[in-house]
């Protein structure tokens, strides 16, 4: 996997090194001397990951970190802290600053092209559901992107075998986040599924066990190929840790565990999972509502469109029958006019509601737009899609659609036109028929059924 890094340090020595052994790795390499202009460039969409040198004239790393997460454009950017300083304390202080990693120079390689890896693919999964959300957002069926937000609480699952080290994870933790604690790698998966964590923090010490396998079932799990994976190892894991990076791990702590570290790496990657459920969330929301009707809830005409041609072909390849029936309520106008809209919209939610009850579970109900819809019925020929026409007409005549407050109750009636598909018949062959025999049944003074009398 390849991505564009910018290696930003003030040191031109240290830019050339980097710069080499990233394009060896066949990474677009851009670089920086300054802060001020490493701010340009990612606020330009120039990188996918950022590898910032602490110490630097004018403005150091830190607040460069600091910078690219207020700003909305840079907030999700991966970003790396490269300097001398090994303190626990300089570690907290870079990961508090809102940097996703803190490595130490001189810098080893090959933790740090698999980190870069690591975090590119970070970048590029965020990078999608960004564009989604803000197509959707474009499209006015959802909100703008989010920001990364502040919420930090989580629920965290730690699989230890050690008692002492668990111990100390889990004390730590404790005071900021609900924790669930096991030393049964065998139920851990369960337990993620099952509880809603937010992170899991995965001990390589197992006798018996391979953490890096709990971590691949996780990662290969539907349910949980988007949670956070923490490893913590010895100095002497340093290959698994690598290992774990290629699988997918999200970040690792080399024992001994220091609190502060812990806690604000357990800060960013739950902080960085909240961000991108949100994001898909927003996504989700943007797929129903392009194909479902806001006010309904029932499919819509999209929705409609979509679906009636393959319901076509599978009666063909079945040689089974297929009806539509579409239904307009007579008179909408007049509830609107009298009532208000606000009465006209509670109707149409009562009537669709209605429908619901009467439709079958493999038929498609849809709200076409205004006070029409259309149901399509598998398996139903003209006859059988009659009567429960028939009993939707009933239904809807005989229905008081109760207002709130003391306004009282609104009546309708509705008219109802189908037709049975025919093999020589495409989809849109089959609406005109249809909403034919729905004209029949308006024009002979509504409230009644009609079918195609071709």
């Amino acid at each position: 996997m390849t991505a564009r890094v910018l290696v930003v340090d003030d040191v031109q020595s240290n830019l050339k090194l980097l710069q080499t052994r990233l394009s060896i790795e066949y990474f677009e390499v851009l670089t920086a001397t300054n802060g001020p202009d490493a701010i340009a460039i990612c606020e330009q969409g120039g990188c996918d990951v950022v590898l910032l040198d602490v110490k630097m004239p004018g403005m150091d790393g830190f607040e460069v970190c600091r910078r690219l997460r207020t700003a909305p454009e840079t907030a999700h950017l991966p970003i790396v802290l490269l300097t001398a300083l090994d303190r626990p304390a300089d570690r907290v202080r870079g990961l508090g600053s809102g940097a996703d990693d803190f490595l130490t120079k001189p810098v080893d390689e090959i933790a740090l092209i698999a980190r870069v890896r690591s975090l590119a693919r970070l970048k590029f999964s965020i990078d999608e559901l960004r564009g989604r959300a803000t197509r959707g957002a474009e499209a006015e069926m959802i909100g703008p992107a989010l920001d990364l937000g502040s919420s930090t609480h989580g629920r965290i699952l730690v699989v230890d075998d050690h008692r002492s080290s668990s111990q100390r994870i889990v004390g730590a933790l404790t005071t900021h986040h609900d924790v669930i604690l096991t030393n049964e790698p065998g139920d851990a998966l369960a337990m993620a599924r099952e509880e809603k964590v937010d992170l899991m923090i995965v001990s390589l010490g197992f006798g018996a066990f391979d953490g890096l396998r709990l971590c691949s079932r996780v990662r290969s799990r539907e349910g949980t190929r988007n949670l956070p994976i923490l490893l913590v190892a010895d100095p002497e894991d340093r290959p698994k840790v690598l290992r774990g990076l290629e699988l997918g791990v999200n970040d690792y702590l080399t024992r001994p565990i220091d609190r502060n570290e812990l806690l604000a790496r357990a800060r960013t990657n739950i902080r960085q999972k909240r961000y991108a459920d949100r994001l898909r969330q927003s996504v989700q929301q943007s797929i129903e509502m392009a194909l479902y009707d806001a006010l309904t809830g029932l499919n819509n005409r999209r929705s409609f469109e979509r679906s009636l041609p393959a319901m076509i072909e599978t009666a063909r390849q079945r040689g089974a029958a297929l009806t539509m029936m579409i239904l307009d309520i007579d008179h909408f106008k007049r509830v609107n006019d009298t009532h208000g809209h606000d009465v006209g919209d509670l109707v149409l939610k009562g009537f669709a509601a209605q429908l619901q009850e009467i439709v079958r579970g493999g038929d498609l109900l849809c709200r076409l737009g205004g006070e029409e819809f259309v149901i399509v019925t598998p398996g139903c020929d003209a006859i059988q899609a009659a009567w429960i026409a028939e009993r939707a007409r009933r239904a809807t005549e005989t229905k008081e659609f109760v207002l709130d407050g003391e306004a009282g109750s609104v009546s309708i009636t509705v008219s109802i036109g189908l037709a049975q598909w025919r093999e020589e018949w495409d989809s849109a062959e089959l609406y005109r028929r249809a909403d034919r025999a729905l004209y029949l049944s308006k024009s002979a003074g509504r409230n009644r059924v009609s079918a195609d009398a071709a």
